[in-house]
C-alpha cells in the first residue's frame, strides 16, 4: 500500500463515558475497490485547541479530532492519520507512513 490522501473510511470506535473518542479497527478500500481491514494497535491523539495544516494538507478545526495510529501492513507497522469531523461525522484517512 502506498500514499493515501484523505479518503472516506469506516472505523470502529469506542465512546467512552468522559466523551473520549478511541478508534479500533478501520476499514479502506484500494484503488482496485478491494476493501482492506486493519487493526489500531496503539494510538495518540493529536487533537488541540486551534486551527492548522497537518503535513497531509488537511485543515484542521476545532471541530475535528486527529489520531495518529500504528497498524500493521503484512506483519511491518505503519503509521496513519485518522481524522474524525465530528460536526457532520465522517473519518478520513490522511497519510500512511
Amino acid at each position: 500500500m502506498g500514499e493515501v490522501r484523505r479518503q472516506p473510511i469506516d472505523v470502529i470506535c469506542q465512546h467512552n463515558k468522559d466523551g473520549e473518542i478511541i478508534p479500533m479497527r478501520f476499514r479502506l478500500c484500494d484503488d482496485d475497490g478491494e476493501p482492506h481491514a486493519f487493526t489500531i494497535k496503539s494510538y495518540k491523539d493529536l487533537s488541540h485547541k486551534g486551527a492548522y495544516v497537518t503535513p497531509d494538507g488537511m485543515y484542521v478545526t476545532n471541530n475535528i479530532l486527529v489520531y495518529e495510529c500504528r497498524i500493521e501492513v503484512f506483519g511491518v507497522g505503519r503509521f496513519v492519520r485518522l481524522y474524525y469531523n465530528q460536526t457532520n461525522n465522517i473519518w478520513e484517512i490522511g497519510g500512511m507512513k
